[in-house]
């Protein structure tokens, strides 16, 4: 076995201004997240969205955010966008989700009594990876409220991200707590729904890779 540095990927999510791409991308992060959703205060059309998109820097992911949105909605957002890949937060099935030809996370609610996170490996046999977030079922996330981490299942089949009531001053915890795959954040960096803070954002990437260092080091194959 190799062993590497541990580097948490980092998701902003519900972006909506330009200035706010511009700062995520100097900062290193891994992807950032645009909103569809009907019900949400971040929630952007496609037109908003292709200049954010456009003035992405290489190798930052665009990631389009739905809840419930139909098909033909998804399919426009796909044509306009461009994403990198999408993030379901309703009740849609792993066909639906797999329909579209792009990889896709799973949101698995994490908030409630009626929260089920057990076989996600059979249920979204597709799905590139899940994010745990605290919101309710049916219910939209970026409500900066957690979750219990000790909820989080052990077995999780593939990649997976912390959501829910991250910001700069906990995510540090957070990652040592879960160990994570990546963290997702939102509200925690904001100002305003949709409209971030620069500050919030640097002290969040900061507490990220104090986290990381803390952690140590990772387990790889040689060949890797």
């Amino acid at each position: 076995m190799n062993r590497l540095p541990r580097r948490t990927r980092i998701k902003f999510c519900g972006l909506t201004r330009i200035e706010d791409v511009a700062v995520a991308c100097a900062l290193g992060v891994d992807a950032v997240g645009f909103v569809f959703a009907e019900r949400s205060k971040r929630r952007v059309s496609p037109a908003q969205v292709a200049p954010l998109r456009e003035a992405l820097d290489p190798f930052v992911a665009s990631v389009a955010l739905f809840m419930d949105n139909d098909a033909a909605t998804v399919r426009e957002v796909i044509d306009t966008v461009r994403p990198t890949i999408l993030q379901f937060h309703g009740d849609e099935d792993d066909a639906f989700c797999a329909s579209f030809g792009l990889p896709y996370l799973k949101a698995v609610a994490m908030g409630g009594e009626g929260a089920r996170a057990d076989d996600l490996g059979a249920r979204y046999a597709r799905a590139t990876g899940f994010l745990f977030d605290s919101h309710a079922a049916g219910q939209v996330g970026g409500s900066g409220h957690a979750f219990d981490w000790t909820r989080i299942p052990r077995d999780c089949p593939r990649p997976w991200l912390l959501a829910g009531g991250l910001h700069p001053d906990n995510v540090f915890e957070a990652i040592r707590a879960t160990y994570c795959w990546g963290v997702d954040v939102s509200s925690g960096i904001e100002s305003a729904p949709g409209e971030k803070d620069a500050a919030k954002m640097h002290r969040f990437v900061e507490a990220v890779r104090r986290a990381d260092a803390a952690v140590g080091t990772i387990a790889t194959h040689d060949a890797l």
